[in-house]
């Protein structure tokens, strides 16, 4: 579960009971016009809480992601060096050998 929440799903959940109030107030005075608006409002925040649970999958899987990733590019930038250092020693061993010929 996510240690954060999202705007969009506290969106969706003021959403989602907004909308449950205006369809239940349209349905007990014979509004369907309003019953109808409160429903539209649930779905659209049924649909900010999902995309909230999205949002919230992708940071937690971010975060806990993040140390490998770390590390990795640690070790990315390690053997790059260590490569270079590798092709500046060969290219000097080679000069030295040629001008002490």
């Amino acid at each position: 579960m996510s240690t954060t929440t999202s705007d969009s799903t506290i969106k969706g959940k003021f959403d989602e009971v907004a909308g449950k109030i205006k369809q239940g107030v349209g349905e007990t005075f014979n509004d369907q016009k309003l019953a109808n608006k409160g429903t539209a409002q649930q779905i659209k925040g049924h649909a900010e809480q999902a995309w909230g649970s999205v949002k919230e999958a992708a940071h937690d899987t971010h975060e806990r992601n993040k140390p490998a990733a770390e590390q990795t590019a640690h070790d990315v930038r390690e053997n790059l060096t260590s490569a270079a250092r590798n092709v500046k020693e060969s290219i000097q061993n080679a000069a030295d050998k040629h001008k002490n010929r």
